[in-house]
C-alpha cells in the first residue's frame, strides 16, 4: 500500500472509530436487545449490529473499491485478502458490555493483500485509542508505545488466559495448561481479545493465549503487537490464518517458543 494513501486511511478510520464509540456511549443506558449466536454465551446486541452497518456505510461510500470483512455478517463474502479488506468487530467483548458496561473495544485491522498495514483498538469507555501503523511504531492515545526488548522470562510473566482452557476441553490438552499456570508469575482475562493484545503491546501483560478466535477478534491487535516487537502464531506455533478461526498466541518474542513447545498440546 502506497504511504499517503495509507495514512490517509489511518486518519479517516481514526475519525470513524471515534465517532462509533461515540454513538456506543450515548445508546447503551438505554434498553436495547441481546441475542445469542452460536452457543447461550455467544452474545449480539442491536449496537453491535448499527456499529458494524456504521462502518460499512462509511466504507462504502468511501472506498467503493475496498471490501469489508466484519463479525456481524453485513460486510462482503470475503474469499481472499487481496485488495484493501476492513478486519471490523464493532464490540469485541460483548458479554462485557452487556453485563459490565466498560471493558470493550472497536478493533479495526486494514491488510493489504495480506498483509496487516493499519491496526486501531478502542477501549470505548476508558476513551483509549491504541493504533499502529506499519513500520511506523505503536501509539496509545498518540504517545508511542515501547518496544518489547527487555529480556523476558516465563517465570516472571503475567499470561492472560480464560480459565476455560485449564479444564477439560476438546482444543487443548488442559495438563499442560495446569503446568503453565503454575510456571507463570500470575495470570488474568479480561474477557475482549482485542484488549489483551492492545494490553500485550502495552506491555502490562507479557502473553494471551486462547485457542478459538475469529479474525476480527485479532487482526488489529497483531499489527499493533508487531509494531512494538511482539510476535503472534497459532498456539502450536504455525502462522495465524486470517480467513479462519484459530488458537493463538501473541506475546514478548522471549516467551513465545517455550509456551509453544512445553505447555501446549493441541487436539484439533
Amino acid at each position: 500500500m502506497e504511504k499517503q494513501a495509507r495514512q490517509q486511511i489511518f486518519e479517516q478510520a481514526k475519525v470513524w472509530v471515534l465517532e462509533a464509540g461515540e454513538q456506543i456511549r450515548k445508546r447503551m443506558e438505554q434498553p436495547f436487545k441481546v441475542e445469542t449466536k452460536s452457543n447461550p454465551n455467544d452474545l449480539v446486541t442491536e449496537l453491535d449490529k448499527d456499529t458494524e452497518r456504521f462502518f460499512v456505510e462509511k466504507i462504502r461510500s468511501h472506498y467503493p473499491e475496498h471490501q469489508l470483512f466484519g463479525e456481524e455478517g453485513f460486510g462482503d463474502d470475503i474469499q481472499t485478502l487481496d485488495g484493501t479488506v476492513w478486519i471490523v468487530d464493532p464490540i469485541d467483548g460483548t458479554m462485557n458490555f452487556v453485563h459490565q458496561k466498560r471493558n470493550f473495544a472497536i478493533s479495526i485491522g486494514i491488510y493489504y493483500d495480506g498483509i496487516g498495514e493499519i491496526g486501531l483498538i478502542y477501549d470505548v469507555m476508558a476513551d483509549v485509542l491504541y493504533t499502529a501503523i506499519r513500520g511506523e511504531g505503536a501509539y496509545k492515545n498518540g504517545e508511542p508505545l515501547e518496544r518489547l526488548e527487555e529480556p523476558q522470562e516465563l517465570d516472571k510473566s503475567i499470561l492472560a488466559i480464560n480459565s476455560f482452557w485449564a479444564l477439560r476441553n476438546k482444543r487443548v490438552g488442559e495438563e499442560g495448561i495446569h503446568r503453565l499456570v503454575e510456571k507463570v508469575r500470575g495470570t488474568r482475562s479480561f474477557g475482549s481479545a482485542a484488549l489483551e493484545f492492545a494490553f500485550v503491546a502495552e506491555g502490562i501483560i507479557d502473553g494471551y493465549l486462547t485457542m478459538s478466535l475469529m479474525p476480527w477478534d485479532i487482526a488489529a491487535g497483531i499489527v499493533i503487537v508487531e509494531e512494538v516487537g511482539g510476535i503472534t502464531t497459532q498456539a502450536n506455533g504455525q502462522p495465524v490464518n486470517m480467513l479462519e478461526k484459530n488458537s493463538i498466541l501473541t506475546s514478548h518474542r522471549d516467551i513465545h517458543q517455550e509456551i509453544v513447545n512445553e505447555y501446549v498440546e493441541l487436539k484439533i
